[in-house]
């Protein structure tokens, strides 16, 4: 399964009640590091397929889902299982680390 593009309109039914545990990318274009990292999502996605679903979020386009979840620095990682917020990473780390933490997170 491919990443999943979410804007604040889409947040509550693609993540919050989402049947798979979802990874919430906070990103933007112009973040360095987000770039660093999307690659290693996709390629996540991929690789646990219909086990989890990953969704991008811009912040530019998207102002009020980072707000309400106190996102102060990107990329900003957050793990939703059964609605709710169980794990967050703030920051790029290489594709081992990302899977490490959502392997410990699900």
């Amino acid at each position: 399964m491919a990443t999943v593009k979410v804007t604040d309109t889409t947040f509550e039914d693609e993540v919050r009640k989402s049947d798979v545990p979802v990874i919430v990318d906070f990103w933007a274009e112009w973040c360095g590091p987000c770039r660093m990292i999307g690659p290693s999502l996709e390629e996540l996605a991929e690789e646990y397929g219909d086990r989890i679903k990953i969704a991008k979020v811009n912040v530019d386009e998207n102002p009020d889902s980072p707000a309400q979840l106190g996102v102060r620095g990107i990329p900003a990682l957050f793990l939703f299982k059964d609605g709710e917020v169980v794990s967050n990473k703030i920051g790029a780390a290489p594709k081992a680390a990302l899977k490490a933490w959502i392997d410990s997170a699900i």
